[in-house]
């Protein structure tokens, strides 16, 4: 990257929490919890929680139940997400107020690409700026690539600014876990410890051609170059455009008719057909989501004959999809996905 152009990544400070604090200024500095109906008892996870209810082990995907027990004094409340594209929306538009490229990656962050002498004050007078239009707090990354800016937040949180380049790369990540790099997950993370690399500067020194034939010609060269901090990818300033939308319930009694279960799926295939004809773009590929009992989740697909936002269609894809799981164990959840085209 040629002197000037930089990359920051603005991430705003437990979003969902936060938005529901503004409604309820009672609530500040108490430990909260967004996800399902708000009611612990009920099967639902938790969407958000706030630093407060972090510091008890409550964190996002989690059980309401489980967070209940890990903090019964917790406030529980039930996701509005009309609240949270609102403010993501005054977020956004108050971003590109600032002359930089804005690539939107969600409710609560965005990539922006800068051309400025300073990125750290651009990076406080952005903060500035979202915390006057919408008394959001946010913490910016700032690097120059994108992965290194995703990362550097990470170390800003909460309502910091912090730099990763290539100058500080290997200083700061090489003792950290595979597992803090974006894009490498839990299951990738034990793979590569199984061949003795471990960490962020174990996986920079591994050979190409090795891992290239133990982990597959693409993702084996692609994980060594991600340890490196490699990124060539530009911030595109287009509009966030949903790459899918679904839909999902958890049943509070389980499901062990599985007649039932393939009317569950039909319905909510039939309520994501209502997302997919909103979007005015058809769905090219269907999946479901199946969690047995006790918590084992898994997911199928297929690709769509044709592109559609034909409820009838997308129903009876959803329900062929479902057919594809062997198992017949007891059903606590069902998700359906209608995914779009990426061209």
């Amino acid at each position: 990257m040629s002197s000037g152009r930089w990359v920051l990544h603005i991430d705003l400070d437990q979003f969902i929490a936060a938005v529901e604090v503004l409604r309820r200024p009672e609530l500040a500095g108490r430990p909260v919890v967004v996800g399902g109906s708000g009611d612990p008892t009920q099967r639902a996870v938790v969407a958000t929680a706030s630093y407060e209810a972090r510091e008890f082990g409550v964190h996002s995907g989690m059980p309401l139940r489980t967070a209940a027990k890990r903090c019964p004094d917790a406030v529980f409340l039930p996701s509005d997400f009309a609240a949270y594209e609102e403010a993501s929306a005054m977020v956004m538009a108050t971003l590109r107020e600032f002359d930089v490229v804005v690539e939107v990656l969600g409710w609560d962050e965005a990539f922006l690409g800068a051309q400025t002498d300073d990125p750290e004050a651009l990076a406080r007078d952005m903060q500035d700026a979202v915390l006057r239009a919408t008394r959001l707090h946010s913490s910016v990354g700032i690097g120059d690539n994108k992965l290194r800016a995703k990362l550097a937040t990470g170390f800003a949180k909460p309502a910091g600014v912090y730099r990763l380049t290539a100058d500080n790369w290997y200083q700061v990540m090489a003792s950290r876990p595979t597992e803090a790099l974006w894009g490498i997950g839990r299951k990738t993370a034990r793979k590569l410890a199984e061949l003795g690399l471990s960490t962020v500067g174990q996986l920079a020194a591994a050979d190409f051609q090795q891992l290239a034939e133990r982990l597959g010609p693409t993702m084996g060269p692609w994980y060594i170059r991600l340890a490196r901090g490699g990124d060539s990818s530009r911030v595109v300033g287009t509009p966030y455009v949903a790459r899918s939308r679904s839909r999902e319930t958890t049943f509070q009694r389980d499901l062990s008719d599985w007649g039932q279960v393939r009317a569950e799926v039909d319905k909510l295939a039939r309520r994501v057909a209502v997302d997919v004809v909103a979007e005015k773009r058809p769905a090219v590929r269907v999946a479901v989501k199946v969690r047995f009992v006790p918590f084992f989740t898994y997911t199928r697909s297929m690709t769509l004959d044709e592109p559609t936002s034909d409820a009838a269609a997308l129903a009876d894809a959803a329900v062929r999809v479902l057919e594809r799981f062997d198992d017949r164990r007891p059903v606590r959840l069902l998700g359906v996905r209608a995914e779009f085209s990426r061209s």
